[in-house]
């Protein structure tokens, strides 16, 4: 057979580790063209809420082929388009009025960032200073990795990357430090601070409290930073709620989405922003318009399937589901906490994850993350540590079976490598 031509991410093939070859889905289930079933425990990184193949998802899809497939979006729009932006505002804050189409949670942040700065700019009061939490992940986008903790996935392009100001994470008993420190930066007038709400997904499912949140945006207000919340990850229920900002009470002047705005069945996204931020690009003077767009902005199917998407969010009771999902992985959690290796279990509504220890202190890069990775697709389940973090972040329709078949394969390596690391 010759060799596929594919250079996948995040994957070093000079280690030639098997890449299956899924057929097709459904629910929370892969099958592979060698006739395997894998339970999907992380949502296939974390776009499927709902489950893979939604009948009404797809069916949106299917009608939306028939009638039209690709259109310019400058200067033109289309039905899809004008029903999800009019969806979007009706579900989401208030405040957050405007709705911006792009492809990717990269390219949602790559956006918020832009309207930022052209906010400033076009008040006659330019500010270039972006203001980020420590260890934070946005996107592999050169604006998205500039405001991402900087390291192994991006120290080969740090020529590219612009300078930001670092505010420490807070974690648990020095959340005051990490207060003081953004209202310190806040007096130096920056364009905005951007923020994960309540869990660091790539970083390591790090979690912090929601009344930090709080003060957080509550500070940034005060010195009028604007405030940019990417619930790429975290929004569409994972954490128990719609957005995550809702726990906190916590409205953010512009608001990155992606992920689950389609149920995770084709590539969309949106950047919300407040009328304020609208109307500081809103002239008769051409030069001063929001200057971004992409080949496939507001593409039908996409937005198409959005829509059935959000229908879903309206008509059935998501968050109930969400809520019982959580409730049977709390469960679950805490077994898999008695392990004597495992330290740091944690929980943020459907988002649990557990720590490993990492003598090698290598992280990412730790030398136990691979044998996981093998370990895992052994028992057929689609789960990728980070590093030495194992997290599980279903989708929403996993039946009890298949929850019990990750967590269970979770606990059997555990203890494998608990008996290694044993005299």
């Amino acid at each position: 057979m010759i060799p596929s031509p594919i250079w996948h991410p995040f994957t070093q093939h000079g280690l030639d580790e098997a890449i299956p070859l899924v057929t097709h889905a459904e629910g929370a289930a892969l099958f592979t063209d060698d006739g395997r079933r894998i339970v999907d425990g992380i949502s296939s990184w974390w776009v499927t809420t709902h489950g893979h193949c939604h009948p009404r998802i797809m069916a949106a899809i299917a009608a939306q082929t028939a009638k039209l497939d690709q259109i310019i979006f400058a200067g033109w729009t289309h039905e899809p388009a004008e029903t999800l932006a009019r969806g979007l505002v009706a579900i989401m804050p208030s405040a957050l009025s405007r709705v911006f189409f792009s492809d990717s949670g990269s390219t949602s942040v790559e956006v918020a960032l832009k309207m930022a700065l052209g906010y400033w700019s076009n008040r006659g009061a330019p500010r270039d200073r972006i203001l980020v939490l420590q260890n934070s992940y946005h996107g592999d986008t050169i604006g998205a990795m500039s405001v991402g903790a900087r390291g192994v996935f991006n120290q080969a392009y740090a020529p590219l990357l612009f300078d930001v100001g670092t505010v420490p994470f807070p974690s648990a008993g020095a959340e005051q430090r990490t207060l003081e420190a953004l209202e310190r930066a806040c007096r130096d007038a920056p364009a905005a601070l951007i923020v994960e709400p309540l869990i660091l997904g790539a970083g390591g499912m790090l979690l912090y409290p929601a009344w930090v949140l709080a003060e957080m945006r509550a500070i940034c207000a005060r010195h009028g930073v604007l405030f940019i919340a990417d619930e790429v990850m975290t929004g569409w229920g994972r954490t128990g709620t719609l957005l995550a900002c809702a726990q906190a009470d916590v409205v953010p002047d512009i608001l990155c989405l992606s992920k689950g705005l389609t149920g995770g069945a084709v590539p969309l996204a949106v950047t919300m922003a407040t009328e304020e931020i609208y109307a500081a690009h809103l002239s008769d003077d051409r030069a001063r318009m929001f200057y971004h767009s992409s080949s496939y902005t507001a593409n039908p199917i996409a937005c198409a399937a959005a829509n059935a998407n959000l229908a879903i969010w309206r008509e059935e009771p998501v968050l109930e589901r969400i809520a019982d999902l959580a409730a049977r992985q709390q469960q679950k959690l805490a077994k898999l906490a008695e392990l004597p290796f495992i330290t740091n279990a944690r929980q943020l509504g459907t988002i649990t994850a557990i720590d490993l220890p990492d003598p090698s202190r290598s992280g990412y890069l730790s030398q136990l993350a691979p044998r996981l990775l093998a370990h895992f697709l052994d028992r057929d389940l689609l789960l990728r540590p980070l590093g030495t973090t194992i997290y599980v972040m279903p989708p929403y329709c996993i039946q009890d079976a298949d929850l019990d078949r990750l967590y269970d394969g979770i606990a059997e390596c555990v203890s494998v490598i608990d008996g290694d690391h044993r005299p």
